[in-house]
């Protein structure tokens, strides 16, 4: 029996293909309070209805059914977002990479292993999220192998509000299987501040030959290599000219704001995705792709003979 032939009586054990109440709508990330909102309207999927999205999208390639089974999904997303919230980056951004991870899950989800989809997904959505955090909490890379990685995101809640003491450490490094070296390495770079090369307004003036400035080569303060270093970073300067003039003008107002913008103090202070979706008038996976295109096309052209 075809679906368009049920009738409202089904047989147990039939299959009822979902038909949600209203249609399946994924909001823009840029009012997040509304998309919020409309995640949590969205109707809680039974697992036959789950296996008959998935059906309509793999089988018959149901753009309608791929979007339902996100929108049922969206709240695990935001859930899982909110908990990483710490880390010091926009709730948007990182729910943006978790409806990554979300869409990814949907493409490699098989409902004959048994499982449901919100249970496969948590890993996709966490792993797209991790990402994101490693790549953009701090400038210097944190965590670059399994073990950091590990360790970047449980020490925070293992490690508590008190020092880390030895016992501890050994305790963390038993929980993970790591080195306690490795816990004590990863707390200096996670907590450790940043030591000044200046001496302070406090310091001994006559004590300026101790400043850690000191300890530095001063070979590039020699003439040759300054001009050298002059020379350089002029050639830069004009192979990125050249390589934002073979963009297109939308693409070249992506990388400007994304890289290049500065604030009042002359720091980079990159435009958020949801804002330059928002000017531009795409969503913001969009922008993210421009971005992607752009910066192969000028590492082309910066690397070009």
């Amino acid at each position: 029996m075809s679906e368009k032939k049920i009738s409202n009586t089904h047989s147990p054990g039939a299959l009822v293909p979902y038909q949600p109440k209203v249609p399946a709508i994924i909001p823009s990330l840029g009012n997040l309070d509304a998309f919020i909102q409309a995640a949590n309207r969205a109707p809680i999927l039974t697992a036959e209805q789950e296996q008959d999205l998935m059906r309509r999208l793999h089988q018959e390639n149901d753009m309608a059914a791929g979007r339902d089974l996100v929108m049922a999904h969206l709240r695990l997303v935001i859930a899982i977002a909110r908990s990483y919230l710490g880390y010091g980056l926009p709730h948007a951004d990182l729910i943006q990479e978790g409806n990554i991870g979300l869409l990814k899950a949907i493409k490699n989800f098989d409902p004959q292993r048994g499982a449901r989809l919100m249970t496969f997904a948590e890993y996709w959505i966490r792993s797209e999220i991790q990402d994101y955090i490693v790549k953009n909490w701090r400038q210097v890379k944190l965590a670059t192998t399994k073990s950091q990685r590990k360790l970047f995101f449980n020490l925070r809640s293992m490690r508590g509000e008190n020092a880390l003491t030895y016992s501890k450490a050994n305790q963390i490094a038993d929980t993970l299987d790591v080195k306690p070296s490795e816990v004590f390495e990863m707390e200096q770079r996670m907590y450790g501040n940043e030591t000044s090369l200046d001496l302070t307004i406090d310091d001994d003036e006559n004590d300026i030959g101790n400043a850690p400035i000191q300890w530095l080569s001063r070979e590039e303060d020699e003439p040759t290599a300054i001009l050298e270093q002059k020379d350089e970073e002029r050639m830069q300067r004009e192979g990125i000219r050249q390589a934002l003039l073979s963009l297109d003008e939308r693409s070249r107002r992506v990388i400007q704001a994304r890289w290049l913008n500065e604030d009042e103090s002359g720091n980079i202070a990159p435009i958020t995705l949801q804002d330059l979706a928002a000017e531009l008038g795409v969503s913001a996976e969009r922008v993210r792709q421009i971005e992607k295109a752009a910066l192969e096309k000028m590492k082309r052209a910066l690397t070009a003979p």
